[in-house]
């Protein structure tokens, strides 16, 4: 998928390559008593319709090589814009349902990842 969406060959294996070594420096987010982020990572994970994003995956991945008390947010905002109109994008051509993001936010707690933030999705 990260070749026919991003036209990035590699895309899974730079994207974990990446993190590690993010969560390697900063590890997990840090808040002070107010809330406000002093350090640490928040993984942000787009979800895409027809879980074309991998969601349960990555979800899993996290928790395992990472850690479970990773910070992650389970984003549901895609929205379908420019080429995404031709023949060739028609999977992706329709934002994520409610149902998708519900059942994606499962996958993460599933995991057994601890730290998720949850919006209320704009399906």
């Amino acid at each position: 998928m990260g070749r026919k969406y991003s036209k990035v060959a590699d895309y899974p294996e730079t994207a974990r390559r990446t993190l590690k070594e993010m969560y390697r420096q900063v590890g997990d987010l840090l808040m002070d008593e107010d809330g406000v982020a002093k350090r640490g990572l928040i993984v942000r994970h787009l979800i895409m319709p027809g879980n074309i994003a991998g969601t349960r995956e990555v979800m899993r991945w996290i928790a395992r090589e990472l850690s479970p008390t990773t910070y992650v947010n389970v984003m549901a905002q895609y929205y379908p814009a420019g080429k995404v109109s031709r023949a060739e994008y028609a999977e992706i051509n329709r934002r994520v349902t409610a149902r998708e993001y519900e059942e994606a936010f499962e996958e993460a707690r599933h995991a057994g990842l601890l730290h998720l933030d949850r919006r209320r999705p704009s399906c």
